[in-house]
């Protein structure tokens, strides 16, 4: 027996396949909704329906954009350091922290039980800004995963064979954290990674 009718029921399924909304979550949304005035909904909808019409990925670093080339690429103040991220939410979260470089996104990460192979990374797109752009170096921002391990190994591999100036970020303790309460695969990371202070 359901409790709701067929489209509010329809609405609560499709709001709980959104990445990080249950059923729970959902149907507190879909409430929302249907006390909220009418006018405030039609501007969300119009919106969401905005940014999914509007919003591409950059043509050269491949963030997200409302013109070919996003508000960073055009940044003429901006480093000659690219980074490079696996996701958009990687570049945005780095972006916060005020580094003032470039980026690439590489659309994802090497994932070999999944039998992911390299070519749907933009991995060719990079090697090409490589050849046009004047790069300082390239820092591989790709997660401390298995995954994203391997991903960094093979970006590096092709970036040795060109000559090309490039760094890992650096593994460590979190900030705040006390050291019993840490792993050690990440204590010896923290060891390997230690910078000289004198």
């Amino acid at each position: 027996m359901s409790y709701y009718p067929e489209k509010v029921k329809t609405l609560i399924e499709k709001l709980g396949q959104l990445p990080g909304i249950g059923p729970k979550s959902a149907e507190r949304i879909v409430n929302y909704i249907l006390e909220e005035d009418v006018s405030i909904i039609s501007e969300l909808a119009e919106n969401i329906v905005a940014v999914k019409k509007d919003v591409k990925l950059c043509e050269r670093c491949f963030n997200l954009s409302e013109t070919p080339l996003c508000s960073i690429c055009t940044d003429e103040k901006r480093d000659s350091i690219l980074c490079v991220v696996e996701e958009v939410k990687d570049l945005i979260l780095i972006e916060k922290t005020g580094f003032n470089g470039i980026y690439h996104v590489l659309g994802g990460r090497i994932v070999p039980l999944e039998k992911t192979s390299i070519s749907h990374l933009r991995i060719p797109q990079l090697i090409e800004r490589l050849k046009r752009e004047r790069i300082s170096e390239v820092l591989i921002a790709t997660s401390p995963t298995v995954e994203g391990e391997n991903t960094a190994v093979y970006i590096s591999e092709i970036l040795k064979k060109r000559g090309i100036k490039h760094s890992r970020l650096a593994y460590g303790l979190p900030v705040g954290a006390e050291i019993e309460y840490v792993d050690t695969q990440t204590l010896k990371k923290s060891i390997e990674g230690r910078k000289f202070i004198y």
